[in-house]
This record gives C-alpha cells, sequence and structure tokens, in this order.
C-alpha cells in the first residue's frame, strides 16, 4: 500500500493546497497521514472557545476525509521563528520515521507566510534520501491567500508541473473548506469558496480537465 504524508502548516492548509487530492488517493486505496504543525492554544493567544472549536472542526475533517491518522505538534502558530531550527526538524523526522511515506506533500517555501517557509525547510531535512530511502517523491502544494501574495523579488513564483485531477472530488473538498468557519470568507476573500473554486477550473484548464490541482515537484527517485 502506497503511504502518503500532507504536511499542513496550519489546519486548512491541506484543504486549500491538495484537498481533492487527498480525497482521490484515498479513494484509490492509499494510505493518507495527516501532520500538523501548529495548533490553537490558550498559551498562544486563543480563547478557550476558539481552542475547542478548531479540535472539532480536527475531528470532523478526520473523519469526512478518512485519513489513517493524524499527527499534531502544536507549535505556536505565526511564532515557528520562535523555536529552534533543530526541534522543529526533529518533531517532523520522528513523524515521518513512524509513517515511512513514500510520497510527502508541504507547502510552497516563498509564500507570504513565515510558517510555510520555516515548515517547508525542516521537511526538506527531513525527506533526505540517504537517511529516508523510503521517501520517493516530494511535492509542494500552493495556498491560496498565503502563496499568490508571496511577493519576494527573488522568487520566480509557483510554477507547478504536476497536475492532479480533482473534477470527481472538488465539491467534497469545497465542503470540507467550510468546515473552518473562522478560515473563510465570502468572495472575494481569497480561502472562499468561488476563489478555490476558480482556482480548480485555472488549473483544469492548464492541464486539459474541468478541475485540477497543481504542485511544483522538488524531488523524484524512480
Amino acid at each position: 500500500m502506497k503511504k502518503v504524508l500532507i504536511v499542513a502548516p496550519h489546519a486548512d492548509d491541506e484543504t486549500l493546497g491538495c484537498g481533492g487530492t487527498i480525497l482521490r488517493y484515498i479513494e484509490s486505496g492509499y494510505d493518507v497521514h495527516w501532520l500538523l504543525v501548529t495548533g490553537m492554544s490558550v498559551e498562544a493567544g486563543f480563547t478557550n472557545e476558539q481552542v475547542k472549536e478548531r479540535i472539532k472542526e480536527i475531528v470532523k475533517v478526520k473523519s469526512l476525509y478518512g485519513f489513517s491518522s493524524v499527527h499534531e505538534l502544536y507549535f505556536p502558530p505565526a511564532a515557528l521563528e520562535t523555536l529552534t531550527k533543530g526541534r522543529l526538524i526533529a518533531a517532523v523526522s520522528k513523524v515521518i520515521q513512524t509513517i515511512q511515506p513514500n510520497e510527502v506533500f508541504t507547502v510552497y517555501r516563498n509564500d507570504a507566510h513565515s510558517d510555510h517557509e520555516i515548515v517547508y525547510d525542516a521537511v526538506m531535512s527531513a525527506t533526505k534520501s540517504f537517511r529516508y530511502p523510503f521517501i520517493k517523491r516530494v511535492l509542494a502544494y500552493e495556498t491560496i491567500s498565503e502563496t499568490d501574495f508571496g511577493l519576494k523579488p527573488e522568487d520566480g513564483g509557483f510554477k507547478p508541473n504536476v497536475f492532479i485531477d480533482i473534477t470527481s472530488h472538488l465539491e467534497k473538498k469545497l465542503e470540507i473548506l467550510e468546515v473552518f468557519k473562522s478560515e473563510i470568507g465570502e468572495f472575494p476573500f481569497p480561502r472562499s469558496r468561488k476563489a478555490l473554486e476558480s482556482l480548480a477550473c485555472i488549473r483544469g484548464v492548464q492541464s486539459n480537465c474541468h478541475a485540477a490541482e497543481a504542485f511544483m515537484l522538488i524531488k523524484e527517485i524512480i
């Protein structure tokens, strides 16, 4: 059975970037796992109500997707730069050693959110071929509201070279997105149903299908 790990800096990144792919993979019989790097907590400045609601959302999203497992590191959101790199890498590596995935999905490094850059670097350290020979493919996904606002002058931008047809899974992806009530808004807010559906259509046009998700292939070993 093919094992896949989806790395998300924040709950909802996985749905924004590869929700349709997750659904397609699980439908195909893949063993798909979800790694959440950050988590809401009172210590991080969230209210008890927000923390409780997020716990409920994660439980519901896990059920809707049918993940084989969920691994939560509970690091503070928007504050990963306060941690040592070694601590984050060790935590991610421990999950990878436990699951031993063949394929890993992570965020794009040059997104506007600093957490994404830090998580990307940690994943690269935790997917070295000589230490983790079971990993055969690493891809970066786009996160609407972060990837499209990553305007670093030295960055060439997100240029996808892998497309996955999610035509039959788009509707459920959009339904799952709406579980994260505090993260979505009305169009033209980027994390909205219409915006995400529009992006899927654009990626579909680029790959000759009705709806698709796009990725940058970071590494593949055949």
